[in-house]
This record gives structure tokens, C-alpha cells and sequence, in this order.
């Protein structure tokens, strides 16, 4: 892989898609363990998608992660369609039909991205509103997740961060709209500044389909309006790449 010494991915290449979901509760798991023995409480935000499905699977399903002090977790999305909680496009419901009912989180951890208000921008501020209240911030200071999981697409967005999206750019905003004039599905999404300020982020990318993205973005000068990806380059030493080896086949 040919990339420049000042950009030096963490990058971990398993087999396949099984083993990167086992891997990524193992993941979920320490950060887990470590945030609340160190703390009380984890904060961690988790993506949509295909390639987290599995995992989540195996999050009620490994004992680790069943055992974990799931009281003091407080679970965040870093990104959301705008669509009613229980549609088929809902990154929320996606959890909730997998994991969610059969750990032991309170509801009042699960902290989803509301999506009923007529008006998008009211809730992307209630959602701002909810993480502050969530991480007892004051105005104009940014949390720090213990985790934020994050998956990769095609053209390198991430979250809902897309090529040439004003979101991607500084903001104060914790949580930003997105339109999507194209699908006419508009989206809610951490800021690039909220993922900055994480502990640790992990990036999960999975399949075949993503083998020329990857090589794109680790062989690319940072350029995070073509590829918003690359917003995570100052941070790459707290940046986990999961990897498996049909995504990586090029690198």
C-alpha cells in the first residue's frame, strides 16, 4: 500500500465478514470495559448499514458483550434518514430489530436521532440538545465518544457525510441536516468536528465493492470534499480500520 509517512492507517485485515463482526464486539466490548471502569459510563454512536448487521447480531449473542454493564451505556447514532422509526431505511430500527431488546440497556440510554418533527432542522437540534444534556455539556464545547463506529461507502462518504455536502465542513453544530434532493430522503449526522473529538473511532468496511474506494482514500492526498472520509485524517492514530480481505484485495 503505498502511502505517505505522515498517513499511516491502522489498519486490521481479517478474512471475512464473520470474523470482522466478531472482531468488532471485541472491539465494542474493551472500549466498553475500559470507558466504564475508568468512568462509570461509556458513550458510544453506531452507523447504519450492511456491513454492521452481523455485528449487531453478535452483540446479544457473545457472552462478553452480554455481560457487559449495559446501564451504563449510553448508545448514539451518528447518522439518520429522515423516516419514521420503524421503516425498512431507519438506521434506529435496524438496532432495535437486532440487538437492542435483548441486552439489558435502559431505554433512556438509547438515545436515537428523532425523526418526528415536521421540520428537519428542529430535530437536528433536539438531537444536539440531547447529547449535551446526555454528556452534561455546556454551549459551545464538543463531546467525546469512547467509540464511534463508522462504515465507508463506494464514493467515501461516511456517516452521512457526502462528497461536496456542506456538513462535512466546520461547524459548531454538533448534529447537521443533510438534503438529499436526489432520493428526496433528507438525513441528520454527527459533524465531522464530533468525530474529531472521539477517543477512538473505528471503521468497518466490508466486500468487494469497496476494494477501489479503500485504495482510493489510502493512497489520496487528504482531500475530504471528494472524499469525506478523509475528515478523519488528522486523527488517523485513533482511527481503527476493520478490514476484510475482499475490501482490501488492492491495498
Amino acid at each position: 500500500m503505498e502511502t505517505t509517512a505522515k498517513y499511516k492507517p491502522n489498519l486490521e485485515v481479517v478474512s471475512d465478514g464473520e470474523t470482522l463482526a466478531h472482531r468488532s464486539v471485541e472491539l465494542f466490548t474493551t472500549d466498553a470495559e475500559k470507558a466504564i471502569k475508568a468512568k462509570g459510563v461509556f458513550y458510544v454512536a453506531i452507523s447504519g448499514g450492511h456491513t454492521p448487521k452481523r455485528f449487531f447480531e453478535l452483540l446479544s449473542e457473545t457472552p462478553k458483550s452480554k455481560a457487559l454493564a449495559w446501564d451504563k451505556v449510553h448508545l448514539f447514532w451518528v447518522d439518520e434518514r429522515y423516516v419514521p422509526p420503524d421503516s425498512q431505511w431507519s438506521n434506529y430500527k435496524l438496532a432495535a430489530d437486532t440487538f437492542l431488546p435483548k441486552v439489558s440497556i435502559p431505554e433512556e440510554n438509547i438515545h436515537r436521532i428523532p425523526t418526528e418533527y415536521s421540520d428537519v432542522k428542529t430535530a437536528a437540534a433536539r438531537y444536539e440538545e440531547t447529547i449535551r444534556i446526555a454528556f452534561g455539556l455546556q454551549e459551545n464545547r464538543t463531546p467525546e465518544f469512547d467509540l464511534i463506529l463508522l462504515g465507508m461507502g463506494v464514493e467515501g462518504h461516511t456517516g452521512s457525510l457526502f462528497p461536496n455536502s456542506y456538513a462535512s465542513f466546520d461547524t459548531e453544530d454538533l448534529a447537521s441536516v443533510v438534503y438529499d434532493l436526489d432520493r428526496k430522503l433528507n438525513r441528520i449526522t454527527l459533524t465531522h468536528p464530533v468525530l474529531c473529538a472521539a477517543s477512538h473511532l473505528a471503521v468497518l468496511v466490508s466486500g468487494e465493492e469497496k476494494a477501489n474506494i479503500l485504495k482510493e482514500v489510502f493512497t489520496h492526498e487528504p482531500d475530504e470534499v471528494r472524499y469525506p472520509i478523509h475528515t478523519l485524517w488528522p486523527i488517523l492514530n485513533k482511527v481503527t480500520w476493520l478490514v476484510d480481505s475482499q475490501a482490501a484485495k488492492l491495498l
